[in-house]
């Protein structure tokens, strides 16, 4: 497996932070992702979980519905935006966190799931960065705007 994508000579040194135990997310508080609408499956995101950190990654909890809402599946994952990839921490299913087994980055572009993609130019990152404060990311989680990345 060939390492990360790399897009600053400074991203030469970078090790991200330890990851914490996922947060606990509320149903009752998410905040929808725009998707197309031919989905079948809902995202939202509980604004209370998502993290800026250190080490620019942005971590939060995505909740899945059907458009029935029947099952509810959640996913505690991380965007880094200088490289344009995400990676899967755990997975919530049944009333429990279950974690990945070997959690990868992976590029969002080669990704089969649309979700991330679009929470990542919706919300979480302005090109090549994340936004200034998770303020700002949820405020265009409630209001999306269309910017060039």
């Amino acid at each position: 497996m060939p390492p990360p994508p790399k897009r600053y000579e400074t991203d030469r040194e970078w090790e991200e932070t330890a990851t914490p135990a996922p947060p606990t997310f509320s149903e009752s508080r998410l905040l929808p992702i725009e998707m197309p609408p031919y989905m079948s499956l809902r995202f939202g995101v509980d604004p209370q979980t998502i993290a800026i950190t250190g080490d620019g990654i942005v971590r939060y909890v995505v909740v899945a519905h059907n458009k029935s809402g029947g099952a509810v599946n959640a996913f505690y994952e991380g965007v880094r935006c200088s490289t344009a990839e995400m990676k899967s921490y755990a997975r919530y299913n049944n009333g429990t966190w279950q974690d990945t087994p070997k959690p990868e980055w992976k590029r969002l572009n080669d990704m089969n799931s649309s979700y991330t993609r679009a929470l990542s130019t919706q919300a979480l990152c302005r090109g090549n960065a994340p936004r200034d404060s998770v303020g700002a990311m949820v405020q265009n989680l409630r209001n999306p705007v269309r910017e060039v990345q």
